[in-house]
């Protein structure tokens, strides 16, 4: 084990062996072949190469060299492409602040079976007086690279269970096809995060719509990870045990305290609210709202047509059935 592999449980070390194909003899050979690929991209600015940060991108790619570049140059390419997200890029930027306060996103004390981290979205709780849905991701974003120091992390990844309950139309009118192609970019491009499976529970009708409209840009892998439970939190039990869950998603817990996390990451200044007023309210998210990225656009200029959602009928909705396969 080097000093790289410190950070693991003997579990997890084994576990990085035979999943992710992690050899501590050859670490930092495989590490150093990924730092020669930068040369490949002049166009890309490499702010960190130093042997931990590689070794997250390694391990989110399965030790597969040239998968874990690529990774690695989306990160920063995604970061030069959409420069007003990432100018205040802290905790206690008032847009991030706010999203951190209303739970996005909220982590569970406890890993699930497998080691992961349970991440948590009450959609519902966006406020669209004080923040934007960029400020949300920009909050998730922040959360995550906070969270992928943790080594066990890199190893174990992430579960997401989003909430839907009481999402209303108007919201979901608010998620438009590059809204959301922003997101996959930032999340399942660019970021060097491990996610066994995302779950939605309590969705309406429009958020099944709407994961038509984005299930195109999703990779295979990530697809077969998707979980639409509807009102059958029955089905969540089975990948995800009660015992663990708040009460919100039927499990056994007390319910989610919405500032746990926000607390972590903002400390001594979660009740500070002195930046949080209307002057100070970071107008470059609003921006970035009706600009997006570059690639984001060109790829999908159109939003959805509330026409369309509101023609979709019962029928329609019945026909849509759930996710049910974890590869």
């Amino acid at each position: 084990m080097t000093h790289l592999q410190a950070g693991l449980s003997p579990e997890t070390l084994e576990k990085a062996r035979l999943e992710l194909n992690e050899n501590p003899d050859t670490l930092h050979q495989d590490i150093q072949e990924v730092r020669d690929m930068v040369i490949t991209r002049p166009d890309i600015g490499f702010l960190r190469t130093d042997d931990a940060f590689i070794l997250r991108f390694l391990r989110a790619r399965k030790f597969q060299h040239f998968e874990a570049f690529r990774l690695l140059a989306q990160y920063f390419e995604y970061r030069q492409q959409n420069l007003d997200m990432f100018k205040s890029f802290k905790a206690t930027d008032p847009g991030i602040k706010q999203a951190l306060k209303d739970g996005f996103p909220g982590g569970l004390a406890n890993l699930d079976h497998y080691g992961r981290k349970i991440l948590v979205l009450f959609a519902a709780n966006w406020d669209q007086s004080r923040y934007t849905l960029v400020d949300i991701l920009r909050a998730i974003l922040l959360s995550l690279e906070a969270m992928i120091e943790d080594p066990e992390l890199q190893v174990n990844g992430f579960v997401l269970i989003i909430d839907w309950s009481n999402f209303t139309f108007k919201q979901a009118s608010k998620l438009t096809p590059s809204m959301l192609r922003l997101a996959i970019e930032g999340l399942q491009d660019s970021f060097p995060a491990r996610f066994g499976g995302i779950h939605f529970v309590n969705q309406p009708w429009y958020i099944h719509a709407l994961y038509t409209v984005i299930r195109p840009f999703l990779k295979e892998k990530t697809r077969k990870r998707i979980f639409l439970h509807g009102n059958n939190l029955n089905s969540l039990h089975q990948l995800i045990h009660p015992e663990i869950l708040p009460s919100e998603f039927g499990g056994m817990l007390p319910p989610y305290d919405m500032g746990t996390w926000a607390r972590t990451l903002l400390d001594h200044e979660y009740d500070d609210d002195s930046e949080c007023n209307a002057d100070s309210y970071n107008a470059p998210a609003k921006d970035i709202e009706k600009d997006l990225s570059p690639k984001s656009m060109k790829r999908s200029q159109s939003v959805v047509d509330p026409g369309v959602l509101k023609r979709m009928d019962k029928s329609e909705e019945e026909n849509m059935q759930p996710l049910l396969s974890l590869d």
